[in-house]
Parts: C-alpha cells; sequence; structure tokens
C-alpha cells in the first residue's frame, strides 16, 4: 500500500480539534485528581485509623485496577447508581473526564503524600510554637512548601494522563487517537495517519514539559528572594 500524505494534512484541521478536546479531557482530569489527591493524601496522612483505610483502600484499588477497566466501570456504573433510565447528552465525555479523574487522584495522593512528608518536622514544630494549630500549620506553612517540590511529579502526571487519554477511544469519545483512526480506517492511510498522531502527542507533551520547568524555574526565582 502506497504512503499518502494528502489525507494526513487535509486532515489537520480534524486533527487540531481533536487534539484540544484532547487537551481539555486532560485538563479536567487533573484538575479532578488535584483535589481528590490532596483530600486523600492528608486522609492517608491522618491519626485516624478509619479516614486512613478509606484513602490506602481508594488509592490501592485505582493504582492497582487498569485505567481502561476503570473507564468501562464508570461509564456503566454511573447511571445504575443514579437510575438514569436514559444517558444525558454527551454522557461520554462526562464519564470519561470523571474516571481519569478518579484515577489521576490516587497517583496524585502519594505524590502530595511524598512532598509534604520531605518537608522537615521543624517546619511544623516552628507554626506550632508560633501559636498555629496543626490545620493552620499545614495550610499555611507545610503545604506551600511542599506544592513546589511536587511540581515535576504533577507535570509527569498531566503527561501520562493526556497519553492515556487514548483509552477514551473506547467509549467513543472524539479525542485525538479516536479521530486518527477514524480518518485512518476512511483514507486507507493508517501510517501516515497515526504517525501524525504521534506527533500531535509528543507536542503536547514537550509543551507541557516546558511549561513544568518554567514553573520550576519561576517558583525557585521565588524562593531566593
Amino acid at each position: 500500500m502506497e504512503m499518502n500524505w494528502k489525507a494526513a494534512i487535509d486532515s489537520i484541521p480534524i486533527l487540531n480539534k481533536a487534539a484540544l478536546l484532547t487537551l481539555e479531557l486532560t485538563a479536567g482530569a487533573v484538575a479532578i485528581g488535584v483535589v481528590i489527591g490532596l483530600f486523600m493524601a492528608l486522609a492517608r496522612l491522618s491519626k485516624t485509623k478509619i479516614t486512613r483505610a478509606i484513602a490506602i483502600g481508594y488509592i490501592d484499588f485505582f493504582r492497582g485496577t487498569p485505567l481502561l477497566v476503570q473507564i468501562f466501570l464508570v461509564y456503566f456504573l454511573v447511571p445504575r447508581l443514579f437510575h438514569w433510565e436514559t444517558l444525558p447528552d454527551n454522557y461520554q465525555y462526562f464519564a470519561g473526564v470523571l474516571a481519569m479523574g478518579l484515577n489521576s487522584g490516587a497517583y496524585i495522593a502519594e505524590i502530595f503524600r511524598a512532598g509534604i512528608q520531605s518537608i522537615d518536622r521543624g517546619q511544623t514544630e516552628a507554626a506550632r510554637s508560633l501559636g498555629m494549630t496543626q490545620n493552620q500549620a499545614m495550610r499555611y506553612v507545610i503545604l506551600p512548601q511542599a506544592f513546589k517540590r511536587v511540581i515535576p511529579p504533577l507535570g509527569n502526571e498531566f503527561i501520562a494522563l493526556l497519553k492515556d487519554s487514548s483509552l477514551l477511544s473506547i467509549i467513543a469519545i472524539q479525542e485525538l487517537f479516536y479521530s486518527g483512526k477514524i480518518i485512518a480506517g476512511r483514507t486507507f492511510q493508517p501510517i501516515p495517519m497515526y504517525i501524525s498522531v504521534a506527533l500531535y502527542y509528543l507536542l503536547m507533551t514537550q509543551l507541557i514539559s516546558q511549561w513544568v520547568a518554567y514553573m520550576e524555574r519561576r517558583l525557585g526565582k521565588n524562593d531566593l528572594r
């Protein structure tokens, strides 16, 4: 089969739209993951056994099972939980972002936990000696320092989730990989199309890496002031 790059070039507007949707889905999932991850990290470090057990169970489940299985579970389980007889419009997008967000939350929880535990205990003791409560010390002293340290692994999680978003094609979300697969099937040019899709992913991951590096440098300069 002769490769025809014209099909890939003509598909650039479609791939651009699909790449933008991929970024939006990933950003939404990371936003959910950061919120869940922060709470789960704090719960993981809690002195209450029940709270700690819930956090450990959540983290172990979502880190120990495939994202593809989790996507199917969320997609089919949510309508059962809410007794929906018909699915809302664009339900697959909601289910996809939620599944990726829940998965990301487990990994981000461990990232935050490691970041919090990397802060010297003397910081907490100093804050308590100034009259702060444990919660105030965590909010105003520990978390701001921990956040700066977890930016690189958070960036890696963003990149990993961006690539894993291709799994959403299984529930017919027209993200980058799904769009490329449809075009490849229509034009009978799989090699040019999948190379184009790979280049789009490479470009997006490089942009995220550059942004993470910029944030590291900026926060590093703030520490020197």
